[in-house]
């Protein structure tokens, strides 16, 4: 490595900050065993003790980034306020911190291959021979540094799928590689495995673990803590067995016991001293932990005395974690009223019939993103049914492009109104491609991604919800409102209470509704458990009044500072 003061030439070496932390989360037996829950929960816990955390996500697909990738494939695009699209698990990191992260804490192989062949093409190599050892792991260990220039005391690197998978190899072989050059004590390796029962036996079965860091050993790595997955802790006996074929002490095997709830994780593993011994290995003073806040949370998703029922109509329920973040939003503004939220995911396909019957019982419907023509009928149709049975809605993204292309057609005479997406020829398009406001060219297949500005209408519920005239959203689409149907729109009923620095209108409601609000941002990537957003509290509470008859739920105050809706810097937790 070059010294702190020495620059890293291009395709060279790189620097690494003197006292930051490495702590690689991997993962074996099977996929999905929670490695982005383990780490989030990792990151809360050394929050908790007064250290400073920042997280990297290694992706080995190819794909430079998960935008092009099929929801019912990859699950969830999360969006960071400097307008990454990045995988999931940031949410998770960003829910459980409550900071805000950046593109550089989520890395496929498709970028670091690009950044590579792109290097080669410039002569950035000096004529040698391109390979994946040096060339591609000394990139993966650039952006493990540069993750790392913030100065956070541990970086928390994820490295996706499961090991012995070809396509992770080479971000194993750098996490090895890094180990020597940065020093054993700067480096942790955990490893996340399944310890199944076999009910017929009536034992756990260690097996799949011992294989599992058998392949890891055969990479070269030694893990230095075992996180097992299994329904219930694991006996001092099936620990000191799995300790002792897998050369890790048994005071740094732990059991990831399953758990009701994900904001469970970090008490369980807090339970466990997973923390107190990550920190020992860095040779880091273990302090109390702050978590009464935490505990409070999860006291509060346990004892909910009341339950609200939603219904999502989507296009990618196949999957739910296609609407992770959506789904985790409903859960906080459930928490904000002590109650639980019974969401029912709902085909918007299914709708496109005319029967509805599936929205019966419903205290709420939310209508969330999604692109392409399949389920718009339906989405617009689950609008209208709000609209008119007066029951509580919120439209996100593309429900708020149908809300009010479902308004236009029934309240404003404007029959086959569309979008230009789904229908460039129609008469009415009420949403085009994003263009210049002072005239008409496009601006391309580009998206609006990322956090922008809102200025609210001071008299507006939106206003009323935030506390605040002034927000800051993420986004990612394409279309925008077409302003010549404003004057239309509002005089049949509907306001546009919200618009963007440069003219976008962003936010659309019915005052003489009981609660019905549609936004073109993604408030979903902002809300977390402590600080629920404005808007997922406040709709779970006007579909608590309607349930209820009436009656105003308890509910905290509404402030622009805890509700989640600016789009703070990246941070480290």
């Amino acid at each position: 490595m070059s010294s702190p003061e020495s620059p890293a030439p291009e395709g060279g070496e790189y620097r690494v900050p003197g006292k930051t932390r490495f702590l690689f989360v991997t993962g074996g037996v099977i996929s999905s065993l929670g490695k982005g829950i383990a780490s989030a929960s990792l990151g809360r816990l050394l929050k908790s003790q007064g250290y400073s955390v920042t997280f990297l996500k290694f992706d080995p697909y190819l794909n430079v980034d998960p935008g092009t990738m099929s929801p019912y494939q990859h699950g969830e695009v999360f969006v960071t306020h400097d307008g990454a699209e990045t995988d999931l698990d940031v949410g998770h990191y960003e829910r459980f911190t409550g900071s805000a992260f950046s593109a550089r804490s989520n890395v496929t192989s498709g970028q670091i291959y690009e950044t590579v062949i792109e290097r080669e093409r410039r002569g950035g190599y000096l004529g040698a021979t391109v390979q994946v050892i040096p060339h591609v792991t000394e990139e993966i260990k650039r952006r493990l540094a540069r993750v790392a220039e913030d100065g956070a005391d541990v970086v928390i690197a994820e490295i996706g799928g499961t090991v012995g998978d070809i396509e992770g190899q080479p971000f194993l072989e750098a996490a090895r590689q890094f180990r020597l050059e940065v020093g054993a004590v700067r480096v942790c390796f955990l490893h996340l495995t399944l310890v199944p029962m076999v009910n017929t036996a009536g034992e756990y079965k260690t097996k799949p673990t011992q294989h599992s860091v058998r392949d890891l050993r055969a990479i070269g790595i030694q893990p230095d803590v075992l996180l097992c997955r299994a329904p219930e802790a694991l006996s001092s006996e099936v620990k000191t067995k799995i300790g002792l074929h897998t050369s890790v002490p048994k005071d740094a095997v732990f059991t990831a016991v399953d758990a009701a709830s994900v904001y469970e994780v970090p008490l369980n593993l807090a339970a466990e001293g997973v923390d107190r011994r990550v920190l020992d290995h860095f040779r880091l003073e273990s302090r109390d932990r702050d978590l009464g806040e935490w505990r409070r949370l999860v006291e509060r998703l346990r004892s909910g005395v009341r339950e609200v029922r939603i219904g999502v109509v989507g296009k990618y329920v196949g999957l739910q974690d296609s609407y992770k973040s959506l789904g985790e939003a409903l859960t906080h503004g459930g928490v904000a009223h002590d109650a639980r939220v019974d969401i029912r995911w709902i085909e918007a396909e299914s709708l496109e019939g005319g029967d509805l019957s599936q929205l019966d019982g419903c205290d709420g419907i939310l209508v969330p993103g999604g692109f392409g023509s399949r389920g718009t009928e339906g989405m617009a149709a689950a609008a209208g049914r709000a609209r008119i049975g007066r029951v509580p809605f919120l439209g996100i993204c593309y429900g708020f492009q149908w809300a009010v292309v479902e308004f236009a057609r029934s309240e404003c005479g404007l029959a086959g109104a569309s979008t230009e997406e789904l229908a460039p020829e129609a008469e009415h398009r009420l949403f085009a491609l994003l263009r210049n406001l002072d005239g008409d060219e496009a601006l391309g297949g580009t998206m609006r991604v990322g956090a922008e500005t809102c200025i609210l209408k001071p008299d507006s519920l939106a206003a009323r919800t935030y506390g605040g005239t002034t927000i800051r959203e993420r986004h990612r689409h394409r279309y925008e409102f077409e302003r010549k149907y404003e004057e239309l729109v509002e005089s049949r009923g509907m306001r546009f209470s919200g618009h963007t620095e440069d003219g976008y209108f962003e936010v659309a409601e019915i005052p003489d509704h009981p609660w019905f609000l549609a936004v073109q941002f993604h408030p979903e990537f902002q809300s977390n458990p402590l600080r629920p957003h404005p808007l997922f509290r406040d709709f779970i509470g006007a579909a608590l009044r309607g349930r209820d008859g009436g009656g105003e739920p308890d509910a905290p105050a509404a402030s622009a500072a805890s509700a989640g809706n600016g789009a703070a810097a990246p941070a480290r937790a």
